[in-house]
């Protein structure tokens, strides 16, 4: 039986040494789920008219802070921590990682409150910071094989630029192109990383999964992965993005299938995994048909964004701090019913994009209900894990 400690050193939070500041999964995985749980419902407030008129509550304050809000702080506190795990070298902690957050909460309340031109000050630090704090330890181990990542946050900090760029009517840009680029790097880093872990898990957990992983095949998957990214960003014309979109699409499940989805049905921690990144596939397809005319882009972005974005990122923060707290990786009843949330939202926001304009409310409200109770869950069972030190008393 694993318990927590019954004595123990105390620090104040506002000291390094307090167990929040051990390591980057844990203030980024509080601070992500915070911003889920209190955003989305603050935007449909706003979006059915429920509230007042807001001159910063905008579509573009919403998919902006979904994206590089929510998801980067999700990243970049499982690539800090995927760092330590890769190098053995100790990536930023104590009042380092505390000052990143400090500077992810600064842009969350200047999006909120500030003139554009300071919130995008602030907002354009936090990425560069972290990527450097993530170069460094990756340089100093002479860890090559990861150092794509340090260029994925670097074109990050491009879209993020140009997002603001476009705000401040700098860039003869909408503001969708840059988010849309952004997810689309952000579902990049997914379709890599999951290679990786997803198999891997698999094989550990379920029993005779037997992962199918050809290595030459996956490059390939992978290229055609970047093909399309490519060419929706830069605006290929509809029959080659839709071809491009749609060959993702199949490479993606082929990947997958390879994986044995079918043996993870009595494994939450993983059909979590291998559900969010069938919505990879679900998303490619979806843009395949928009790039046709057929269906909206915002929908396939939903797909890409609630169903496999958020679902992987349920799936790994769950996973993540029960490893790195010490806790046996084995998922109860509340990680199941976060689950579910989760995909239940994603099949209610897609839906909501496909069904009659007298249901869209209705499905809405639905889909943030699910997706900010999903969130609030994590919260409640999950901050005091992050908040203590491992309760095997290790590092971390």
């Amino acid at each position: 039986m694993i318990e927590e400690p019954a004595t123990g050193a105390v620090h104040p939070l506002w000291s390094g040494q307090h167990a929040l500041w051990a390591l980057g999964f844990r203030p980024f995985y509080i601070l992500a789920a915070l911003l889920a749980v209190l955003f989305i419902p603050l935007w449909l407030a706003h979006y059915l008219g429920w509230a007042g008129a807001s001159t910063h509550i905008t579509l573009g304050w919403h998919v902006h802070e979904m994206v590089f809000g929510f998801a980067i702080a999700v990243v970049v506190g499982f690539l800090l921590t995927a760092g330590r795990a890769w190098t053995g070298l100790q990536t930023p902690y104590g009042a380092h990682l505390a000052g990143l957050a400090l500077v992810w909460v600064a842009a969350r309340v200047a999006m909120l409150t500030a003139p554009a031109w300071l919130a995008a000050g602030i907002d354009l630090l936090f990425l560069p910071m972290a990527a450097w704090s993530m170069y460094r330890v990756l340089h100093r181990a002479g860890n090559k094989r990861n150092m794509f990542l340090i260029v994925l946050l670097g074109l990050l900090t491009v879209a993020n630029a140009a997002f603001h760029g476009a705000g401040m009517g700098i860039l003869p840009i909408g503001q969708v192109a840059p988010i849309h680029a952004a997810i689309l790097l952000i579902v990049l880093i997914e379709a890599v990383i999951g290679g990786r872990v997803i198999p891997m898990f698999t094989d550990n957990m379920a029993p005779g999964a037997k992962s199918l992983v050809l290595p030459r095949n996956d490059k390939i998957a992978l290229a055609v992965v970047v093909a399309a990214v490519a060419g929706w960003v830069f605006g290929a014309p509809g029959p080659l993005a839709a071809g491009l979109a749609f060959l993702a699409c199949c490479a993606t499940a082929l990947r997958l299938a390879g994986w044995k989805p079918q043996r993870t049905l009595r494994f939450p921690l993983l059909w979590i995994l291998h559900l969010s990144y069938a919505w990879i596939c679900a998303g490619f397809l979806l843009l395949a048909l928009a790039a046709l005319g057929i269906g909206t882009a915002s929908t396939a972005f939903h797909a890409l964004t609630v169903g496999s974005m958020a679902g992987l990122i349920m799936g790994m923060m769950t996973r993540t701090t029960l490893g790195h707290t010490g806790r046996k990786m084995v998922a109860g009843k509340a990680e199941t019913a976060m689950y579910v949330l989760i995909q239940a939202g994603a099949f209610l926001r897609v839906g909501a994009g496909m069904a009659p304009l007298a249901w869209r409310a209705g499905l809405l409200i639905a889909a943030g209900a699910c997706w900010s109770m999903s969130f609030a869950l994590f919260l409640l069972v999950y901050a005091p894990y992050l908040w203590r030190a491992r309760v095997d008393g290790k590092e971390g």
